[in-house]
């Protein structure tokens, strides 16, 4: 089993920036791949980016060049940075770790609005 939090969302305006953290507990997490997925009002839950266990990193073509994955493992925390970012980037965002089984964080509001 794995509890995750996130946290790190909030109100930007457009062009602004927004780093998330996703808290890992419960489980070593280094043996885990990785992802941010996001969830607009009406929509379904689409991938946003993905980190394995090697690092190997892959992105969303709307977030490509924008955000950045990234993990360490000693503090078993993984990492969003938004820059750049557009209304339509408005969401709640998940942290998902995943291997055999896949786990889901409570989620964190990130809203992009002047």
């Amino acid at each position: 089993q794995v509890q995750l939090v996130e946290s790190g969302g909030g109100l930007v305006q457009p062009g602004g920036s927004l780093r998330l953290s996703c808290v890992a507990s419960g489980s070593i997490f280094s043996i885990y791949h990785m992802g941010w997925y996001r969830q607009a009002p009406g929509k379904q839950r689409e991938l946003v980016a993905r980190m394995s266990t090697s690092g190997d990193t892959n992105y969303a073509d709307f977030v490509k060049g924008r955000f950045t994955i990234s993990r360490d493992n000693a503090k078993r925390t993984m990492y969003l940075q938004m820059n750049s970012l557009k209304p339509e980037d408005t969401a709640v965002y998940y942290c998902n770790a995943n291997r055999v089984n896949s786990f889901w964080g409570q989620g964190t509001q990130v809203t992009v609005s002047s």
